[in-house]
């Protein structure tokens, strides 16, 4: 995974919690975030538009830390990219 993903995403975390950015590490857990279902929901919300992406709704409950979500962006915009060049 790229750090510019890593940097986005985190970004995008940090931004939506109001939270400081430096805090926002890969290896945070949501919980460690103080990040609630609701809250995941409007991250959500945020790299969709952030990543013109739709992220599944049934992928998203099973996440739970940062690393989990920058893989799973990391993947779908893998299909993205591998579905524009058909």
């Amino acid at each position: 995974m790229s750090d510019d993903l890593i940097s986005r995403v985190t970004g995008v975390i940090a931004k939506t919690q109001k939270i400081p950015p430096e805090t926002v590490t890969i290896d945070k857990s949501f919980e460690e975030l103080k990040i609630d279902s609701l809250d995941g929901i409007n991250i959500l919300f945020a790299l969709e538009g952030e990543f013109d992406l739709d992220i599944p709704d049934d992928a998203a409950r099973s996440i739970r830390t940062v690393r989990e979500m920058v893989e799973g962006i990391e993947k779908l915009l893998a299909a993205k990219s591998a579905e524009t060049q058909k």
